[in-house]
């Protein structure tokens, strides 16, 4: 075989290296743009009246869901190490099953409410389009998933700590209302800052500099000098000052909220169970029996019942 040919073929190769290597690299770098554009969501930097001024946000929205899915891993991950560490009956598949049921729960949620949050925006005369939509109800799953991964540490450390399964089922039901509580405030605040009109720009607010009258000195003419105003940018959670809710955006809130908790809560009670009973064969889901709010209200005479 000639040098040549060698040559070609090494260079062939090289590229396809070359992007392998490379692949980390972009990887790295996408996942640290993700995480600064969820860190502005949460700051309150990219719902800024003025940085709303085209009605949307400015958000990747595919990173955002890649960045969710992966909170939503991480959260189910430590749920489920109550069931895989059970002193009585360990199941690593419990494990599993708790760990992918996290983010189905959200992905499924947000498939089923979506077109009817959408119908309801558009009937109440809302200015927001679709993809505005979406990207709305996107950032605030980023902020309900953010706020629920933090807490998963402590979900893990009182797997470890208790044997209580009734308990851990009322932490669970606890930890997604505070993080969805959250989460819809943040969606609230956003909604109306979306729905006012934008705020002027600071310096043409200030009061200008005032002509001297006709006929006097303008070098010792009293003028009005612009007072220096020092404006504290909101957080994702504040209201604006001086601004009222609108009509229509407590009617999509209240629609949505409804919608999306309802629907939110009877499918985590779909995909059950989570932790399952020791004493039955593992099973991925449960039987078509009850509802959500049942189920709570059981565990909770269960654990007064115990203590």
């Amino acid at each position: 075989m000639s040098q040549s040919t060698l040559q070609n073929g090494n260079s062939g190769g090289s590229p396809l290296k070359s992007r392998l290597a490379a692949w980390p690299a972009a990887a790295w770098q996408a996942s640290r743009h993700w995480l600064g554009a969820l860190d502005q969501i949460l700051r309150g930097e990219t719902t800024r009246p003025a940085a709303l001024r085209e009605q949307s946000l400015q958000v990747p929205l595919a990173g955002l869901a890649v960045l969710i899915l992966a909170l939503a891993l991480f959260y189910g991950c430590c749920m489920g190490m109550y069931p895989a560490f059970r002193i009585d009956d360990p199941s690593p598949q419990r494990w599993l099953a708790c760990t992918l049921k996290i983010p189905a729960l959200f992905v499924l949620t947000l498939c089923v409410t979506f077109p009817s949050l959408y119908v309801v925006n558009a009937l109440v005369g809302s200015r927001l389009r679709l993809l505005a939509v979406l990207q709305l109800l996107v950032a605030a799953l980023g902020v309900n998933l953010a706020v629920l991964a933090s807490t998963g540490p402590i979900v893990a450390f009182f797997s470890f700590s208790t044997t209580n399964c009734p308990f851990m089922v009322l932490l669970n039901v606890l930890v997604f209302a505070v993080s969805g509580l959250l989460g819809m405030a943040f969606l609230l605040q956003t909604l109306h800052r979306m729905s006012t009109i934008p705020l002027r720009v600071a310096r043409e607010l200030l009061p200008r500099r005032e002509s001297p009258p006709a006929g006097t000195d303008a070098e010792h003419s009293p003028s009005v000098e612009p007072a220096e105003i020092i404006e504290e940018e909101p957080s994702a959670l504040d209201a604006l000052e001086g601004h009222v809710l609108g009509r229509h955006v407590k009617t999509v809130f209240c629609c949505w909220t409804a919608i999306f908790s309802v629907v939110g809560a009877q499918m985590a009670w779909v995909l059950r169970p989570y932790f399952g009973n020791p004493h039955e064969p593992f099973v991925w889901f449960g039987p078509r029996t009850s509802n959500f709010f049942e189920g709570v209200w059981q565990a909770l005479n269960e654990l007064l019942r115990h203590s």
